[in-house]
């Protein structure tokens, strides 16, 4: 089951969804649009090791957009700022997004319920495209969870994304043990 626009605003005035900054026009029936961040990121290596931290360079996206080109992989943040309490959260691509060839996720669309942060977006594009800061880039969507939930994401002692900023986070892989 998908929280319907009406169950987001009620969950909103309860506390347990917080979207920051909030727009009342971006609520759909059952979604959220989100828009991108001004800030950007490319890993500074060509090869990434999974076992070591891999660094990444940070810009701002200028006023006149940037182009996003099929062969870098980008790493973006959301303008909104996100809570979710009861709920898990799912970021998926708006279709006037994917109709122009970006991807907004390799595979972590999924968020945990405790989640706090602005999601870093995992693009990647078919062609070039310029994409603007501000632009819509995607959707939240919310489903209810059966159960207690013992220990939230944002309680998590090894929670590596707990408090994303609002610029791209690089992956923290290399904090697990393998």
């Amino acid at each position: 089951m998908i929280l319907s626009d009406q169950r987001i605003l009620d969950e909103i005035e309860l506390g347990t969804i917080k979207i920051e900054p909030y727009d009342r026009n971006c609520l759909g029936s059952n979604s959220y649009d989100v828009h991108l961040g001004k800030h950007l990121a490319l890993y500074v290596d060509a090869e990434l090791d999974a076992k070591k931290h891999n660094t990444i360079a940070h810009f701002d996206i200028p006023e006149e957009g940037f182009l996003l080109m099929p062969d870098q992989f980008y790493l973006g943040v959301t303008l909104e700022y996100t809570e979710t309490h009861a709920h898990v959260p799912f970021l998926e691509g708006k279709s006037s997004t994917g109709r122009l060839g970006i991807d907004i996720h390799a595979t972590a669309g999924k968020g945990d319920v405790g989640f706090c942060g602005n999601w870093t977006l995992e693009i990647s594009v078919k062609k070039p495209v310029r994409v603007y800061a501000g632009m819509p880039i995607g959707q939240l969507i919310y489903f209810p969870v059966q159960g207690e939930i013992l220990v939230p994401y944002n309680s998590k002692k090894n929670a590596k994304y707990a408090g994303q900023p609002n610029r791209p986070v690089e992956s923290m892989m290399w904090k697990n043990q393998f």
